[in-house]
């Protein structure tokens, strides 16, 4: 599966963005997002079942929504209150079948800063 990430940038804290993530074909299981912040290691930012089912970490609840359209193949991203501490590489990731493994798309860059 090839995937491919927009929507990435520079914003304020405080701000809002939204990514999306198009996947070459039909994705059977989950969809989502982790972030790398230089020097650390990839976190789950969410993740989205075919279903709908939504995961969150701990650090975005309440100010991140995952959502996904199936028939476009993609995975949305909605970022708001968006803090320095967000700053990040973000990587959507789909799996393509249940039970298979996670293809990832190439990052998008999210800079938060005044």
């Amino acid at each position: 599966v090839q995937l491919q990430a927009s929507g990435g940038g520079l914003v304020q804290p405080g701000g809002s963005l939204r990514l999306s993530c198009a996947a070459s074909r039909s994705i059977l299981s989950s969809m989502g997002w982790y972030c790398q912040a230089p020097g650390k290691q990839r976190e789950l930012v969410a993740t989205v079942t075919r279903t709908g089912a939504k995961i969150y970490g701990d650090s975005v609840k309440g100010r991140f929504t995952i959502s996904r359209d199936n028939g476009k193949n993609t995975v949305y991203l909605q970022m708001n209150s968006l803090k320095p501490e967000d700053t990040a590489v973000y990587y959507c990731y789909a799996r393509a079948e249940i039970g298979g493994t996670n293809d990832w798309g190439q990052g998008t860059q999210v800079t938060v800063s005044s």
